[in-house]
């Protein structure tokens, strides 16, 4: 039955796509950072996703849709990375593994691409906000009752074979997603929407902390100074912020919080030095190779070649540092000039819009977008979530 209904939604997706592309990009965002189809049995192994790429690009070829310009600067060096990575591949230790990896992310940005073209209206921009926050809104809500009833005994995980598979991934991924609720609820009039989405804020920050993930902390905390900061009302949000905070810690077990501690005791943490000692190993290979080793360098080959402890084998766990070993210091360099510039230009967006009352709401977006950036590059500088389309 769910085969059934999953198909039939992205068949009414893909026909609705050939005549409204951007329909298809909604349908598109929430295969790919919900993973809805993994929740379906024989429809999961389907090329769901790519039905309704090919059908956005029809549409977007035969309609009379207005299309942007993506020549802004955030989009530019997204192509240049891409341009940059496809130039790296060729030199990939492990040539065959990178290819499938490639093939991914080069699919994943061109859609980003192409999201850029065709989403150009504030309707556009809501309705993605929309799906972005039922997408992830979806595992808050569940995990954040789940962590609440069970009293954080057990971890809240992603779905299996996605990128937010992995805890901490599925943590940072409901972080950055906060603020669009935030968002949400600053445009909306309706009480009823307002009050909700200040619940879904909360158990999503509770299912945050029932991943634990010690990076998901640091992210999160870093990302509510922020918010505190720009509050018009900072006192009153301070308090209702450590108010909420205290709460959610107090729910948790003993372990979550000795876990928790751990962080200023890295020297004596496996799993913090493992970490360490493969962000060396990145460094190390990208002195000794201008494009880096490809999408496949944790192998025991690599870390006995470029590794301080070769026996201690990890994923990269920095986005910085996972760019740096893979595309080397010109990737790296391409890879943190996209955040720059996304920054920049939603600060502008924060700064100058709103001086129009009509377009105050894009004040709001380009704020909360850059909350979420924190979130993400802070957060980020301890998973290897570099390639990850919801940022």
């Amino acid at each position: 039955m769910r085969d059934v209904a999953l198909i039939g939604i992205v068949a009414c997706v893909c026909i609705y796509a050939l005549v409204h592309p951007w329909v298809g990009i909604m349908g598109w965002t929430l295969l790919s950072i919900m993973n809805l189809h993994r929740y379906s049995w024989s429809a999961s192994s389907l090329p769901l996703a790519a039905a309704i790429a090919i059908a956005t690009l029809f549409g977007m070829l035969i309609t009379k849709d207005r299309k942007n310009n993506i020549l802004a600067p955030a989009s530019i060096m997204l192509a240049m990375f891409m341009a940059w990575m496809s130039i790296t591949l060729p030199f990939s230790i492990h040539l065959t593994d990178s290819v499938e990896m490639w093939k991914r992310v080069m699919k994943i940005d061109f859609m980003i691409l192409v999201s850029i073209a065709v989403l150009h209206s504030k309707k556009h921009i809501t309705a993605l906000v929309w799906v972005l926050v039922f997408s992830l809104g979806f595992y808050g809500f569940k995990g954040g009752i789940f962590t609440v009833t069970q009293g954080g005994t057990f971890r809240v995980w992603g779905p299996e074979g996605s990128f937010i598979e992995g805890n901490n991934e599925l943590a940072l991924a409901m972080i950055v997603t906060i603020p669009l609720m935030r968002f949400l609820q600053m445009q909306s009039k309706n009480v009823a929407v307002r009050l909700g989405m200040t619940l879904l804020m909360v158990l999503t920050a509770a299912a945050s902390l029932g991943t634990q993930s010690r990076g998901a902390l640091v992210a999160i905390v870093a990302m509510a100074l922020v918010l505190w900061w720009r509050s018009p009302k900072q006192a009153m949000f301070g308090a209702l912020l450590v108010l909420v905070g205290i709460v959610l810690v107090a729910i948790m077990p003993s372990t979550w919080n000795e876990r928790m501690a751990s962080i200023t005791e890295y020297q004596q943490d496996g799993s913090a030095m493992g970490r360490i000692n493969a962000w060396w190993m990145a460094w190390n290979l990208a002195k000794d190779r201008l494009f880096g080793g490809g999408f496949n360098i944790y192998t025991p080959e690599i870390f006995t070649a470029y590794a301080p402890n070769p026996s201690d084998i990890h994923a990269a766990h920095s986005i910085y540092f996972q760019v740096l070993g893979e595309h080397g210091f010109i990737g790296l360099f391409l890879f943190v000039s996209i955040w720059i510039t996304v920054w920049i230009s939603a600060g502008h967006l924060r700064r100058h819009v709103n001086l129009r009352p009509e377009s105050l709401w894009a004040a709001d977006l380009g704020s909360m977008c850059q909350v979420s950036l924190v979130g993400y590059l802070i957060g980020g500088a301890f998973l290897s979530l570099a390639y990850f389309d919801l940022p």
